[in-house]
């Protein structure tokens, strides 16, 4: 008779561990794991594979190994209290999963019905999320995805946060267009200091039109991205994450404008320093480059903020938003225009000879990469959980914004508003759409149920 597991597998102890790998036919090894090596409940679950195969333990016969740890995972399976990050050693056991799921694929033969099951009902490469969806879903008999990103558990709209990174964002925009007035003051004399030597620029006969190109790409990006946003459930989330990244990045550009003047890239644009005298015409200046959005296309022009390409920044966030938080499989030709508009902007504005090459492609780089450290860090926060000290030093932004999503966040969408034409929703893919039924339901019932009365 199969032992009976206990409510919670974290109260094993050392010799029920013992009994449980005796009736499961790993007598051989009970005194190794429990007596040696002291393994009760709660470590036997944080095993890993690497942990039976490398010193102290070595198990060295791969069969056992294999089928130890698919019995272990039926256990995890079991015990309701499994957790990534329960044990002390959390970070351990999502290294083997991520390990084992990498390395391992599923097992399987086929089933009386033709479909495929698991060998021994578990496979060695599950991850913990694969094992949650177990417990409260049918059995599937289908392979795994590969996606290891963990689903968050707990998102909270936190609206206060957003409204602060909104502030956040907001003031460095003030102060970039402080810092553009000021280096406009300090842009080198055209005669005295040429353009510098740029192998695209020399190469590139310059366009008049393409400034303007490149900020209709931008406008194009804007529109795509406020449409997502307007769907997405969870849109305060990203307006967050969105205003903190792009106002970090604008802080970073306010630096190094600051710092270095460069010469003017282009013959064709007429700048001279020291334009503004006075202080009240700096601020009157900086009104006039804030409200306008920096934007040529609303009559801004300005001179000496070169370093690095503030356009470039905005339509690479506005791309890797755009591809990160709507569905990959179903919104392919999105994608798809999202990078070309992203690219074409990016050679518009080289073309237009506003901004040496090495403007636009330290503005990439910086944009993209801080892009990806952040959501890695937000999609992988179990992973943190040994470095949460060094993250709240480096990342004190993210920390303070990230503090209550532990996960990444789904692409679900929904819409506004319950009053909207249930016509218009017939248009789109419903599988990727979360509408509020349960009310639709009521008035619906509350409909017939009046229809009854009349009659």
């Amino acid at each position: 008779m199969a032992r009976e597991v206990k409510a919670t597998l974290s109260a094993w102890t050392c010799q029920d561990v013992a009994d449980w790998l005796t009736q499961e036919g790993f007598s051989e090894y009970s005194d190794l794991l429990c007596r040696q090596h002291k393994i009760d409940g709660p470590t036997l679950l944080a095993l890993s594979e690497d942990d039976l195969k490398q010193p102290p333990i070595k198990m060295t016969v791969l069969g056992d190994i294999k089928r130890l740890m698919s019995k272990i995972n039926k256990l995890r399976i079991q015990d309701p209290d499994f957790e990534v990050g329960v044990f002390s050693n959390g970070l351990d056991v999502m290294q083997m999963l991520q390990k084992s799921q990498k390395s391992q694929s599923l097992t399987a033969i086929p089933s009386k019905t033709g479909a495929l099951d698991e060998i021994d009902g578990v496979s060695s490469s599950t991850s913990h999320s694969q094992l949650a969806r177990r417990r409260s879903q049918p059995r599937y008999q289908t392979s795994f995805s590969q996606d290891l990103s963990i689903k968050s558990r707990s998102l909270d709209t936190e609206l206060w946060k957003t409204f602060l990174s909104f502030v956040y964002v907001f003031a460095v925009f003030l102060l970039t267009a402080f810092v553009m007035v000021i280096v406009h003051d300090r842009v080198p004399d055209m005669q005295k200091y040429p353009p510098l030597p740029d192998i695209f620029l020399d190469n590139m006969p310059y366009v008049p039109w393409a400034f303007a190109a490149c900020e209709l790409t931008g406008v194009i990006l804007v529109c795509m991205w406020c449409g997502t946003l307007f769907f997405h459930k969870h849109r305060f989330i990203l307006l967050r994450r969105m205003f903190s990244l792009m106002g970090t990045v604008y802080l970073l550009r306010c630096i190094t404008m600051l710092i270095t003047s460069l010469s003017v890239p282009g013959r064709h644009l007429h700048c001279v320093g020291k334009r503004y005298g006075d202080m009240w015409s700096r601020v009157q200046r900086t009104f006039e480059i804030w409200k306008g959005l920096g934007m040529t296309l609303q009559g801004v022009k300005s001179c000496g903020d070169y370093m690095f390409s503030g356009h470039t920044v905005i339509i690479t966030t506005l791309n890797f938003f755009i591809t990160e938080y709507t569905p990959s499989d179903s919104c392919y030709y999105l994608h798809l225009a999202s990078w070309v508009l992203n690219i074409f902007g990016i050679f518009f504005i080289l073309a237009a000879h506003e901004h040496y090459s090495i403007d636009v492609f330290i503005a990439f780089y910086l944009t993209s990469r801080l892009f990806m450290y952040y959501h890695t860090l937000a999609n992988n926060r179990s992973l943190m959980q040994q470095d949460a000290r060094r993250t709240r030093i480096w990342f004190p932004m993210f920390s303070f914004f990230e503090s209550h999503c532990d996960g990444a966040v789904p692409n679900e969408y929904e819409w506004p508003q319950l009053t909207w034409p249930k016509l218009l929703k017939n248009f789109l893919p419903g599988e990727k759409w979360v509408v509020n039924h349960e009310e639709i339901k009521v008035t619906n019932d509350t409909k017939e149920k009046e229809k009854v009365k009349k009659t």
